[in-house]
């Protein structure tokens, strides 16, 4: 939570209480009646946002072409959409995003099983795929919830409850439909220049996503459960999980350069098991299919609040201008030396340059 949201929540419930008074004296106001304290509005804070990015170097594990050198394409650009929406309540935060990530030709969508091959094995020139992912994060405050102060000190804000999901679809011919839960503690921190950093210890659970090139019959019948899934979906076992998130203004910066500000997220995920759901099928080495710790992360974003340069203080963060560095590796928990024929080349062991994401990106960012 932002030092901006817990000021706006801080002023609203002193106001509430500077409202509420006891009856006056008769003989004081004889012919006064005490007024009602008004309502405290259920959300203190409500933040929507859209925004649009643009990523040179986007990957979709398994998605790569030959250049006519020989070498190895594993990249894509990708267009993103994105809805947020961030609200404060007495007991805590509600965070909800949704992007859509519209990919080239080199993430081809279905039929094609990889680019510019479709599933019966001819040429064939498929649309980019078009992916859609959802996040949810939601936190309880202790210090809210238990009425005390007694979980803030020093640069200790809170401690909370943290609780949400995450969910994905994707037109490719894999068709994933990731669905996971998480549960834990988040520790919230202060920072200089009404900055914080919050670190989330959780619990990951993904129970459920779907292989279609797993999926009993595509290659022969197959053994359900040994050789092959017998509707695709992939099931995983339960792990840990590590989240942080970071914000500060540059407030050193001279009075009439204070529109800037830096910002970032980390995600470590612990090993889930078998990458396909068929742990009997995984080799060793770089014929492993084993899943690996995963790192999705947005280390820097550098944001310029346009709005705020061109309009005043009044309309700080309505329009912001950012540029961003990505670095997302085993994406998906997929062990990028490893998973032939996904993350390296099955004869050779090359790797595709599919299962890592590094990218420099920027968007523009309008609130409303």
């Amino acid at each position: 939570m932002s030092f901006r949201f817990k000021a706006v929540a801080a002023s609203a419930l002193s106001l509430a209480t500077l409202a509420i008074g006891g009856w006056a004296h008769a003989a004081d106001l004889p012919v006064k009646a005490a007024k009602k304290a008004p309502d405290l509005p259920f959300f203190l804070v409500i933040d929507d946002r859209v925004s649009f990015s643009w990523m040179p170097k986007g990957t979709d594990p398994g998605m790569w072409s030959t250049r006519p050198d020989g070498s190895i394409n594993g990249t894509t650009a990708k267009q993103v959409y994105s809805f947020t929406h961030f609200d404060l309540w007495a007991y805590g935060t509600n965070f909800f995003t949704i992007s859509m990530f519209k990919s080239g030709h080199n993430d081809p969508a279905s039929p094609c099983v990889a680019p510019g091959v479709s599933i019966n094995g001819t040429a064939s020139n498929c649309a980019g795929a078009t992916e859609i992912y959802g996040l949810f994060r939601s936190t309880f405050g202790w210090n809210e919830l238990f009425n005390t102060k007694a979980f803030t000190m020093g640069p200790l804000h809170n401690i909370s409850f943290e609780v949400g999901m995450d969910a994905n679809t994707e037109n490719n011919f894999l068709a994933p439909a990731k669905r996971d839960v998480v549960g834990g503690l988040q520790f919230a921190f202060d920072l200089p220049y009404k900055g914080y950093v919050d670190v989330a210890p959780l619990v990951y659970w993904e129970f459920s996503n779907h292989n279609a090139f797993t999926q009993c019959g595509l290659f022969g019948p197959g053994v359900a459960g040994v050789t092959c899934n017998s509707d695709g979906n992939v099931s995983y076992r339960a792990t840990w999980a590590v989240e942080i998130n970071y914000y500060m203004d540059l407030g050193f910066l001279p009075p009439n350069m204070q529109f800037w500000s830096i910002s970032g997220r980390a995600g470590w995920y612990g090993p889930k098991g078998d990458s396909n759901g068929l742990p009997a099928l995984s080799g060793i080495g770089r014929f492993s299919t084993a899943s690996k710790s995963e790192l999705n992360s947005e280390p820097i974003r550098l944001t310029f609040d346009a709005s705020k340069a061109a309009f005043g203080d009044k309309y700080s963060h309505f329009v912001d201008l950012w540029v961003a560095y990505r670095y997302w590796q085993n994406k998906f928990g997929l062990d990028h030396n490893a998973m032939p024929g996904v993350c390296t080349v099955a004869a050779t062991g090359q790797s595709t340059h599919s299962c890592t994401e590094s990218t420099v990106y920027g968007g523009v960012t309008v609130k409303f």
